[in-house]
């Protein structure tokens, strides 16, 4: 395979959710819906129209669901067939056509860089997609397709970001230094990640991590597993692709398209308006209650 085709994809989903209690207590956080679909099934179609073939959810014990969903249940669509509503169900069926499922669990909660560890055997020496299972991106091409395109021109580590003017926005947010690098307005040469940097000291180039989006090669495994605890305590992956900065190419790849976090009530509700005032069926009546 060549070394600039991304055909893995890796999710973590192993976080507890705490911010939605109680209504997480019994299911993810990730399958909280957005109008019809859960969260997660939003990142999975978008890294299955990027052309990852396999994705492998890092989970924990609490994630059964997930599963279930991306599962087959032949008598459920049976029944739905009978009765004339199997269409409801029918985009989910061709995305578990499209896409090879594999799960693997993070024991312990220590931190994201541990859990992407976990995808470490999965993965390989494959370059791969890698996203936090809390991140919605609406974008006419998809975000992780636009970094792979990226990335078969570089042949290095990218990560997703957004550029905003707001500098106390930017606080709020992992801040990525880079400069461009003259070959295209959207692509720079990573230097390092803050992560919620003070307002003297936000990125120059306003360029935010908007939505958890990287193409790794393996060069981040050898990082990852030297990384010691950060914040909290934790692995993070941020503190390994500093490292990555440091000593390789790594590139920042401004995407096009609209970020969503759906970490808080607030965030998840916002992404729920964006998309019930793109469908056509639910805007009009909408309007009318807000």
């Amino acid at each position: 395979m060549s070394t600039t085709t991304v055909k893995k994809g890796v999710i973590i989903v192993a976080g507890l959710g705490t911010r939605f209690l109680p209504a997480t207590k019994a299911m993810p956080k990730e399958m909280l819906p957005v109008l019809d679909k859960p969260v997660v099934q939003y990142i999975v179609e978008e890294m299955a129209e990027s052309g990852i073939t396999e994705i492998i959810f890092v989970t924990s014990s609490q994630k059964r669901p997930i599963e279930d969903h991306f599962d087959r249940d032949y008598d459920f669509e049976r029944f739905l067939e009978e009765n004339g509503k199997l269409d409801r169900l029918k985009p989910l069926i061709e995305l578990s056509e499209k896409v090879r499922f594999f799960y693997t669990r993070q024991a312990k909660p220590l931190g994201n860089g541990h859990a992407l560890l976990c995808a470490r055997q999965f993965v390989g020496d494959e370059p791969f997609a890698f996203s936090d299972g809390d991140s919605i991106i609406d974008a006419k091409v998809p975000a992780t397709k636009q970094l792979i395109r990226a990335f078969k021109k570089q042949k290095s580590s990218i990560i997703g970001v957004q550029r905003i003017e707001d500098k106390e926005a930017m606080m709020k947010y992992g801040n990525v230094y880079a400069r461009p690098t003259g070959k295209d307005k959207r692509l720079f040469r990573v230097e390092k990640l803050v992560e919620k940097p003070s307002i003297q000291k936000v990125s120059p180039h306003g360029l935010i991590v908007g939505g958890m989006r990287y193409i790794f090669t393996k060069e981040i495994w050898p990082l990852l597993e030297k990384q010691g605890q950060g914040k909290d305590n934790e692995i993070w992956v941020a503190d390994a692709a500093n490292e990555l900065a440091r000593k390789k190419p790594f590139f920042a790849y401004e995407y096009d398209g609209l970020y969503f976090d759906t970490g808080n009530k607030i965030a998840l509700l916002k992404a729920a308006l964006h998309f019930a005032m793109k469908d056509e069926g639910v805007r009009g009546e909408l309007r009318g209650v807000i």
